[in-house]
Formats: structure tokens, C-alpha cells, sequence
């Protein structure tokens, strides 16, 4: 099903949405990559889990795994294809405690990190890998809005129109990753 949701959005919203949905987000959404993460890792356990010292809100956000290629003249961003998640999974049970309502990636996710996603109402989307160019049209706007210093990985704050997801990972833990395998194989008897 074919859904349209505004970012930042709230909880009852994400359950709303299960995996297999077609999504296409539009507001705003923030980009991280593995450098990133780690660095708002290392300030909440520094900080005694305080939230207050991340240069962002988590709360009821979404972050896209997202290190693009700079833009090109005339464009607001370069390529804006995702990157494989699983390389933030150690970061993101941690993160999904304070309030980030989704993320966008590429690829499985560990289990711990399901866990977490259940835990905390959340969702993980997946983007089409390869397919970057295309993506970096839905960016309206980007800037970057900490961690300067780690170009490409810096954390980004990005207006979005209709950028197009799919729910992998809903919020009871439905992982599109494993009920497709088991839809096809199914087929096929």
C-alpha cells in the first residue's frame, strides 16, 4: 500500500505502517553515516545519556545512512543513495531510546537492533541502493547542521518531497527481508 507521511512524525504513525508499505516522506529528515553515530554515541554515554548535548533532536525524527557525493552547480545535493545500515547498528539501540521515530538505509539489520525498533516504536526503511541520482531529486534543501569537520559524513538536515521508501522493518518487528523469502518460497510449491 501506497502511503504519504510528513517528518517529522509521531508515534501512532509509525504504527501505522508495516512492512511491505510503499512510503514516500516529505518535511524534514536529517542524514548520518557511521562517523556520526558514533560520535552522538560517544556524547550521550560521556554525558550520562543526555540528549540535551546531541547537536540534534532525535525525538520523533528520522535519520537517512546518507554520505553524498558533493552537489554539482545548480544542484542542492550530490548523489543521495543509502548506505548499508547494519554498519550503525552497534549505535542504534542507544539512539532509538531517545525518541528517533525512523531510518532510512540499505540492507538487514541485527537482531538487537529489531529488538530495539519494537522496543521503541520505530521503523526502518530501506531507499533503493544504486539508485542515488533519482534519490537526490527529492532533496529539496540540505545543510549541514554538525560535525562540519567529517565532510561528506557530517550530519546534514535535509527538506524532502516525496522521497520513496519501503517499511523493511515495522514497528512489531515484521521484517519484509524475511517474509518475502518465505511469500516466494511459498509461491513456488
Amino acid at each position: 500500500m501506497d502511503k504519504h507521511i510528513t517528518a517529522p512524525f509521531d508515534k501512532k504513525q509509525v504504527e501505522d505502517l508495516h512492512a511491505g508499505d510503499y512510503v514516500y516522506i516529505s518535511g524534514v529528515i536529517y542524514s548520518a553515516r557511521d562517523a556520526a553515530h558514533k560520535r552522538m554515541y560517544d556524547t550521550l554515554i560521556e554525558n550520562e545519556n543526555d540528549e540535551s548535548k546531541l547537536p540534534i533532536q532525535l525525538e520523533g525524527n528520522v535519520i537517512y545512512y546518507l554520505g553524498p557525493t558533493p552537489a554539482r552547480k545548480g544542484q542542492v545535493i550530490g548523489s543521495a543513495g543509502p548506505t548499508t545500515s547494519s554498519r550503525m547498528d552497534k549505535y542504534t539501540p542507544l539512539i532509538l531510546s531517545k525518541g528517533l521515530n525512523g531510518m532510512i538505509g540499505k540492507g538487514k539489520r541485527s537482531q538487537t537492533v529489531i529488538d530495539a525498533i519494537v522496543e521503541n516504536k520505530a521503523v526502518y526503511f530501506a531507499a533503493v541502493g544504486g539508485a542515488g541520482a533519482l534519490l537526490s531529486k527529492c532533496i529539496k534543501k540540505s545543510e549541514v547542521v554538525a560535525y562540519d569537520d567529517l565532510g561528506t559524513e557530517a550530519i546534514r538536515k535535509m527538506t524532502v518531497e516525496n522521497l520513496p521508501v519501503i517499511v523493511v522493518i515495522d514497528s512489531k518487528g515484521n521484517n519484509l527481508y524475511e517474509t518475502a523469502v518465505a511469500d516466494y518460497l511459498k509461491q513456488q510449491e
